[in-house]
């Protein structure tokens, strides 16, 4: 007989690899730059994954994605895989989806839902919070100094803010029409609940 405690984290965990799945699944979309950085639809999943799993959950669906990288499986942009995707120009970006996740899920956490907070969680937790990690990381392993590999960064803005509309666009309709997704949304869960 399961408990209550069991399907919670029995739910979690296929919440978990469902966004991790989801991550791999959008690196098939790339767009390569001689910069080493690729254009990628990933980030997409990390903010869906923020928006909709939290603060607590989406880290750990990125982190899954990553450790799966790390032992060689090729499930980064391109087919990627492997240690060496931690050394490479794009280390930051991929260490600064974890801290972007966690800040997306708590700016999401913070307050009643609004499709505009959806959007400026995406866009600081998704965009600034990833570019921070990402551009002195890649400023230091290509030997670019920080400003050059700054404005070169801006190549990838224009996507990521088409990624950003997209998550929330997202976000908008499931919280409409499955507002459980929501995992770690106490209020919602309780919502749902007393609806059925």
């Amino acid at each position: 007989m399961t408990t209550s405690r069991t399907t919670e984290t029995s739910a979690a965990l296929g919440r978990i690899a469902v966004f991790a799945a989801l991550i791999v699944v959008l690196g098939t979309v790339i767009v390569p730059l001689p910069s080493g950085v690729p254009i990628t639809a990933q980030t997409l999943g990390v903010m869906l994954a923020g928006l909709v799993l939290g603060p607590r959950l989406a880290p750990l669906a990125v982190v899954l994605v990553l450790a799966l990288a790390a032992v060689g499986l090729p499930v980064l942009a391109g087919g990627r895989g492997g240690l060496g995707v931690f050394v490479g120009p794009s280390a930051g970006y991929l260490l600064g989806w974890i801290t972007g996740v966690v800040v997306i899920g708590l700016l999401m956490r913070t307050g009643r839902f609004t499709w505009w907070r959806s959007a400026g969680a995406a866009l600081i937790g998704g965009v600034f919070v990833v570019y921070a990690f990402g551009i002195p990381v890649q400023a230091l392993v290509t030997a670019v100094p920080l400003g050059p590999t700054a404005l070169s960064s801006l190549a990838f803005l224009p996507g990521d803010l088409i990624k950003v509309t997209a998550a929330t666009l997202v976000v908008v309709a499931l919280r409409r029409a499955y507002p459980r997704a929501f995992a770690d949304n106490r209020r919602v869960r309780e919502a749902a609940v007393a609806a059925a």
